[in-house]
């Protein structure tokens, strides 16, 4: 597919074309009917209704939801990008060493961790995201070397109301373009907006009274400035029943325990007895009764299964989170079920099963990202072109677990009869505190070589 054979033609045809999606995702409006709790079934449900007595009184029905279809998307995204993405640079020069600190530098100052965070969110909730890369004209230094740019980046998500349209090269299956579709208040009515990226152009369309092209710029990175990551499903795939079911038990149990959890007092006796001349406990200290001999006056409880409606829930619920491959780790899960810190941690191999699965597509998108900053750098750092080509930059997704690296440390020096396992340099680059190894390694020496020549008294 030629992307120039997409953009020719009228306003009208090219955004038609444009939009025409290649592949098959659920519709946001559907997955929030899942994903938002008061649009559950038992919020919604016709046939589920208050009762409106003859005298106007309103008797309301129990309606217990569950947001864990939001849990499930949170605790993806958790497990997935809540141990930071960890970038590993290969660099071989001082050129390629300075590029690696600059990629570093503008992926921090976008606070790219919490982006993460938000794009996990709205991938495992909407099973899309767009994140747009752009340039703003501002002199700094802020990367490390004097720069008339600023980096900066937005996520777009059907959760957003944002329409997201990318299309795909049919033979390739390479991102030939990526659309973005918008509303803005305009006066008294909304205006739509569709904007458009290729590898050499930025393209807006307005549809006011009709759609027409409203400006056409020359992109200059040579590549589209944004990711986009998709998945067929959300992040609780096919439990919803399950949760609707969990949250209908719940409900009508409710509504038993409200009828009948109203404290009765029955009286044996074989004969008619007055009741109701009792007075209040603020006119008398005590009251007196006097019944038939052989009589009795006790309170009635009401005797329900509870023991059955708590395994019920209780097997619904374990079978969400097994499903899922999720850990219920929630206060009151870990609370009731004691176990050794090595059985929690047991408790994330399947978590970490999942991620290892999400993660293919998660290493494409970020992968581009990389690249889509490298071209950005070859505006900004000019004479660089070939050190930000020959930078090799490795992405690492790091399921989140509970571990014990003194455990580990312990297990491996034990294996080699208690020898040292790796370079006092390569040590710090692994601990991660260090944002310079080289500058660190030679502080320290500087301090051993004080240490040497002024010993303390």
């Amino acid at each position: 597919m030629n992307i120039e054979d997409v953009l020719s033609g009228n306003p009208e045809e090219i955004v038609e074309r444009l939009q025409a999606k290649r592949i098959d995702l659920p519709n946001w409006d559907d997955l929030n009917k899942e994903y938002d709790p008061k649009e559950h079934p038992v919020m919604k449900d016709a046939s589920y209704q208050d009762v409106i007595d003859e005298d106007g009184n309103v008797e309301k029905v129990t309606r217990i939801t569950l947001d864990l279809q939001r849990l499930a998307a949170k605790r993806t995204t958790e497990l997935c990008f809540g141990i930071p993405v960890k970038r590993i640079y290969n660099p071989r020069t001082d050129g390629e060493k300075e590029v690696a600190g600059a990629i570093e530098a503008i992926l921090k100052r976008n606070r790219i961790d919490s982006v993460n965070i938000e794009r996990g969110n709205m991938l495992y909730a909407g099973c899309e995201v767009a994140t747009i890369w752009f340039a703003i004209e501002e002199s700094n230094t802020i990367y490390g070397f004097e720069s008339k740019l600023k980096l900066r980046c937005r996520n777009y998500s059907p959760m957003n109301g944002d329409g997201i349209y990318p299309l795909f090269d049919e033979e390739t299956g390479d991102l030939i373009a990526l659309s973005f579709g918008y509303n803005r208040k305009e006066g008294d009515k909304d205006v739509e907006y569709l904007d458009v990226y290729t590898a050499n152009k930025h393209i807006r369309y307005k549809n006011d009274s009709g759609w027409e092209e409203e400006f056409s710029e020359i992109s200059t990175i040579g590549k589209i400035p944004a990711v986009y990551c998709s998945r067929p499903t959300p992040a609780w795939e096919d439990t919803s029943d399950t949760v609707y079911e969990i949250e209908w038990a719940l409900s009508r149990n409710g509504n038993y325990l409200r009828k009948n959890s109203k404290p009765l007092i029955a009286l044996f006796a074989d004969e008619e007895i007055n009741f109701g001349n009792e007075k209040s406990e603020k006119q008398e200290f005590k009251g007196v009764f006097q019944y038939p001999k052989g009589s009795e006056l006790k309170y009635v409880t009401w005797e329900q299964a509870i023991e059955n409606l708590k395994f019920y829930i209780g097997e619904l619920r374990q079978s969400f989170f097994t499903q899922l491959q999720l850990p219920d780790w929630s206060y009151e899960s870990m609370k009731s079920t004691p176990m050794s810190g090595e059985a929690r941690k047991q408790m994330f191999i399947d978590a970490q099963l999942k991620v290892k699965d999400e993660s293919g597509r998660l290493l494409e998108m970020l992968d581009r990202e990389v690249n889509v900053i490298k071209a950005f750098l070859k505006t900004m750092i000019p004479g660089r072109e070939k050190d930000i080509d020959n930078l090799q930059v490795t992405i690492e997704v790091t399921p989140f677990t509970i571990t014990d690296d003194k455990d580990i440390i312990t297990n491996i020096m034990t294996a080699t009869g208690g020898k040292a396992i790796m370079s006092q340099k390569e040590g710090i680059k692994n601990l991660g505190w260090s944002d310079n190894v080289d500058e660190t390694m030679r502080q320290i020496q500087e301090e051993s070589a004080s240490d040497v020549f002024e010993p303390t008294v």
